[in-house]
């Protein structure tokens, strides 16, 4: 099941959290706003923009950013 990294106020977060459910994809959500563990942790990987998603499968790169073309890729996996 993918992870959605998410943070308030976040256009591109939402976005990405719309085109999900919108194509029935289940997912988790974890906001770094409220979890520092998690921020820190996407900062080592060297992430800078919100939001991040992992794929949740494994050997599958995690992204950041709204990426309508890989949250397609998730639909039925």
């Amino acid at each position: 099941m993918p992870t959605v990294y998410t943070k308030n106020n976040c256009h591109l977060c939402s976005l990405t959290k719309r085109a999900l459910r919108q194509r029935g994809v289940p997912f988790v959500e974890v906001n770094v706003d409220e979890d520092a563990g998690a921020r820190e942790m996407l900062v080592a990987k060297g992430f800078r923009q919100m939001p991040v998603v992992d794929p949740g499968r494994k050997g599958s790169d995690w992204w950041s950013g709204f990426r309508l073309d890989l949250i397609k890729g998730l639909v039925g996996a």
